[in-house]
This record gives C-alpha cells, structure tokens and sequence, in this order.
C-alpha cells in the first residue's frame, strides 16, 4: 500500500510540482494551499508524513508541526518543514519537526528525505 503523504504550501505551483514528483514515486499525495484546521485534516486523511511550508497564509507550518507533535493522536507522524527562508527557521527553532528543506530543492532529496523520515519512523515503532 502505498504511504500517505500530506503537503501543505500556499504556492499552487509547488503544490503540482511536489504532487507530481511525489505521485511518481507512487505515494499517495494529498496537497493542500490552506488548512484551517490541521487535525482534522489529519484525522480524516491519516497519512504517513507530512510536508508543511514554513511561511503560509494563515499561521505558519512551525505552529502546525507544533500542534501535530503535541497531539497523542499524531505525535508520531514525521514532519517535514520547507521553506525558502532558512535564517528564519534557524532563528525560532525546529518546532519539533523530523527535518527541514530549503527551497529551492532537488526533488531527489525530498524524496531521499521522505524516505529517511518514513524508515527512521517504522523503526521507531517496530
């Protein structure tokens, strides 16, 4: 069965670019410009990882990683943060995310880190 992957980014370009890429690699991509609520979202989609833009429209992704990892529901997830301002990211900390990606980004090592995340996560919980 193929892994479930949630991408969260207001660029619609990105978005199709990721979803594109993703989908190659047979994942199951579920993309998103905006969520206005982020659990439910995960409870209604339950994938395996997620992607989320640092700077979005209506919070940012450091604050939807932070309620992901804080929830017992969805603490376990690994999170992806990507973003095009990286100084930003490394001067309000990680959130709790299992890794960061600058954009622009090779789409090799997004899948590369997808995957790192996805066997880091099933081993964790072997």
């Amino acid at each position: 069965m193929a892994k479930r992957i949630l991408v969260v980014d207001d660029d619609i370009s990105v978005l199709e670019v990721i979803e594109a890429a993703l989908s190659y690699e047979h994942f199951d991509v579920k993309t998103l410009g905006r969520t206005y609520n982020i659990m439910k979202t995960i409870e209604e989609y339950k994938p395996d990882i997620i992607l989320l833009d640092y700077l979005l429209d209506d919070i940012n992704g450091g604050e939807y990683c932070h309620q992901i990892k804080s929830h017992p529901a969805s603490k376990h997830l690994p999170v992806i943060i990507i973003s095009a301002y990286p100084q930003v990211f490394e001067s309000l900390g990680n959130y709790g995310c299992d890794s960061f990606i600058a954009k622009p980004f090779d789409l090799s090592i997004l899948v590369q880190t997808i995957n790192t995340c996805l066997d880091k996560k099933q081993i964790d919980y072997a």
